[in-house]
This record gives C-alpha cells, structure tokens and sequence, in this order.
C-alpha cells in the first residue's frame, strides 16, 4: 500500500508538495513526487499501485516505460550518438559526415524536437520543398530518406517502438538523371592514354605518363579512385600461378577484402613498374584527393574527344569503371562473371554501368543469322489414316469394320449423317440403314424382353 507524505521540513505548511512512497514490482522501495492537493497525490498513488499490480502479473511490458523515458530525450542528442555508432561500424568519415548532415538537415527544417515528431509526412514535406526548389534531384531525395530511414532503424527498437518511415515511397531515378555518364571504346581510351604521354603537362600532381598509366590501369580493373589510391607493391602477387590484386576492406567501397584476377596487359606493365616502387610506395598517391575528371577532360580535349556529348559525360569514373564494365558485357562475358568482377551486390546495379550505343547493337543485330530461302514443297497426296470400329453383339457377331478408305468414295462425298442439318462442314456416313450393325440397334436382332 502506497503512503502519502509530506517531509518533514514541509509539514504543516500550506502549499507544500505530498511525496508517494510505494514498492515496485521488482520489490524496490521507491518514492514519487506528487502534488500540493491531497486529493490528486492519492489518485496519482492508485494509479501507480494500479500500474505496479499489472506489471507484476506480467501485464505490462517493462519495456514500455525504458520506450517512454526516450521520449523526452531530444534528438540531438540520439543524432550524436547515432554518430559514433556510425563511427564504430568502421563507415568511412565521409560517409558518417554526409548520413549525419542530411539527417541533421531533416530534422531541423522539419521542427523535429523528439521521437514522437518523426512522420513520413513532415519528411516528405522537407524534401518535397528541397526537391521544388531545384536544390535536389531525385537520386539526392533518395539519399535524404536513406539517411532518415537509417536512423530510425537504428533507435529501433530501444529508443523507439517502430520506424514511422518503413515503406515511405522513394523517387524514381530514372526520369531525373543529374549526371548522365558514357563510356569509352579501347579506341577512345588507347587515343586518352596517347594524349597524356605526349602532352608533357602536369594535371593534379601528376604528370603525363603516370596518368596514362592511372587511365589504362582503371580500365582494365575496373577499381574506384580510394581502391586505387590504396595500391602499393604489397597490393600485387606477380608470382602466384593465377596472378591478383588485393583490395584491402579499409579501403573497399563495401568494407570486404577484395582478391581480382590481373589483365595480361597489365602485367606486363606492372613487371616493367613495381621494382621501382618501395614495397610501401603508393601507386597513384592521394589520388582519391585530386579532381580526376579535370585530367581526363583536359587529355581528351587535346585529342577532339568531348568530354561531354548527348550520350553522357566521360569523367574519370566514366572512362575507368564505366568503360570496364561495358566493355566486359560487349565482348561476351556473362552478366553473372560482370557482376562479381564489378563487385557489385546486385546485377541490376551492374546494368547501370553497361553503355551499349546504336553502334553496338547493330554490331549485334548482324550476328543474328537471317533465315534462308526454302525450296517450295511439292503437294504431297493426303495421308489416309485407317480407323477400324468394332461393336460386338450377344452371340459373337460384330458391326462389319468401317474404314477412312470406305468413306472417302465418290457417292459419300456429301453426305450428312442420317441427313442431320450440319455447319456446312462435309461429313459421312459411317454405315449404311440396312447392314446388320443397324438393325442390330435398333433392336431387330436383339428383341427386348416383354413384360408379362
């Protein structure tokens, strides 16, 4: 039984505050600050002891008063620490910072205070208003609610009971692409990669010929700028009887150690290259830091090349990743063996990378072999099939045999059955009124009983 006091300082004093002391259901003394009426402490005491009974018999979750205490707690302090939960996960800074910032972005222009302001409908409306503006597209307002979706994943569910955000509909891509990329043919890349060696200017830190040797590497690997970047001579097993090149997972877009086969092109300018490097050396130092898409453009301006024409734009990422992979799906490999040397997770993102243009397809459409000329078939004579029926009588005897032969006479051509009005299609008889067959039907031959 709950009690109700004032202390002992207080009593006696008009307006002072009664305090509830009651026992828990884990059987914990605990005391409870109630009000300056009498009347409404005892109400807020039934009510505990009420709430206490119920969660020892096991009525109530206890859970619900930990989802309840999360309530009151602002989201900006769930946001930090879902920052370092980020952190800890091993996600890139860059990552972390982009996820927090649309997050942070959200919320603020939203009004959002705490967990109970998050709805599908107040993040719509942000975006919708961001997305209005032409301040993003739609590959961006995807962006935007994967971050929200992942830090409503992440409070659930010991901060939240649910995420309000499951199934809130994403933008079709498609019908809005930013930044339309092309790739290039080994003709255009063996013209980018004499271009660089003859210009003898220095782009980004980097002279000519060591971006020829950053383009023709990127194209026969397919690697991304921060893969790259992370080569050394350790990266390379010249020697194995199936020469690769590791990836390490710190330095993988998809947090995985990644072992690929090496092109024999390659290798033989890796033989000619790698004994020069210290074993720790960098192959394309702190090339994920330089802007990549300025040398390629500058090289192929140089050659007549554009960079950007009404089929995409041919940045590094274009001419590198892109060009690999279309260039593995139009020289026969399977979308299957494009896929896991894409190392991507799904094939439809390796779709997305595989460029075919109407020089392409016609290239195809020629293998498709045309259908010959036939000879014209000489009229060949019906085949006759021979249909024999058999109806056994009482004593042995049987309806004489009837033949496709039999009906195909001159004198049956036009027959109808019994002279029955037909859909004008020619049919024959199978047997004549008069033959044994029929007056055997008809019960001439085989009498019926009379009842006596």
């Amino acid at each position: 039984m709950a009690s109700i006091f004032k202390l002992g300082k207080y009593k006696g004093r008009k307006g002072a505050v009664y305090h509830i002391e009651y026992v828990d259901h884990r059987g914990k003394t605990r005391r409870k600050k109630g009000f300056s009426d009498k009347g409404l402490t005892s109400q807020l005491a039934a009510k505990i002891e009420r709430e206490v009974m119920l969660r020892r018999e096991g009525l109530i979750d206890p859970k619900q008063d930990q989802l309840a205490a999360q309530q009151t707690v602002s989201l900006a302090e769930h946001l930090a620490e879902f920052k370092k939960s980020l952190g800890q996960k091993g996600s890139t800074t860059n990552h972390v910072k982009k996820t927090v910032n649309r997050v942070s972005r959200v919320i603020n222009d939203a009004g959002m205070e705490s967990i109970g302001d998050i709805e599908p409908e107040s993040v719509e409306e942000v975006l919708q208003e961001m997305l209005v503006t032409d301040e993003i597209g739609h590959r961006t307002y995807n962006h935007y609610l994967q971050a929200m979706d992942s830090f409503c994943r992440w409070m659930t569910p010991k901060r939240m009971a649910f995420n309000p955000l499951t199934g809130i509909h994403r933008l079709n891509t498609e019908v809005d692409v930013r930044r339309k990329r092309r790739a290039l043919s080994p003709q255009e890349m063996a013209r980018l990669l004499e271009s660089a060696r003859g210009s003898g200017k220095v782009i980004e830190c980097f002279d000519g010929e060591l971006r020829a040797r950053l383009y023709f590497t990127s194209f026969l690997t397919g690697l991304r700028r921060r893969e790259l970047g992370s080569l050394t001579p350790q990266s390379f097993d010249l020697d194995a009887k199936l020469p690769v090149i590791v990836v390490e997972a710190a330095c993988s877009k998809h947090r995985k150690k990644d072992t690929l086969p090496i092109h024999s092109e390659l290798m033989v300018l890796l033989r000619k290259w790698l004994p020069t490097l210290k074993a720790d050396e960098h192959l394309f130092p702190r090339i994920e830091r330089r802007r990549s898409w300025r040398m390629v453009r500058r090289d192929l301006e140089r050659i007549g090349i554009p960079y950007e024409n009404e089929e995409g734009v041919a940045d590094f990422h274009a001419a590198g990743r892109h060009s690999y992979v279309t260039g593995l799906l139009l020289n026969g490999v399977g979308l299957v063996q494009a896929k896991e040397l894409a190392r991507h997770s799904d094939v439809k993102m390796t779709m997305r990378y595989a460029h075919v243009g109407l020089a392409e397809q016609a290239r195809s459409l020629e293998s498709l072999p045309a259908p010959s000329r036939s000879q014209k078939a000489e009229d060949e004579t019906p085949v006759s099939v021979s249909v024999s029926v058999s109806v056994s009588k009482p004593g042995g005897s049987a309806c004489p045999d009837v033949t496709s032969s039999d009906m195909n006479g001159p004198d049956q051509k036009h027959l109808n059955p019994c002279e029955s009005r037909g859909l004008g299609v020619v049919s024959h008889r199978l047997s004549s009124d008069g033959n044994d067959c029929q007056i055997w039907r008809r019960g001439e031959l085989n009498p019926r009983p009379v009842d006596s």
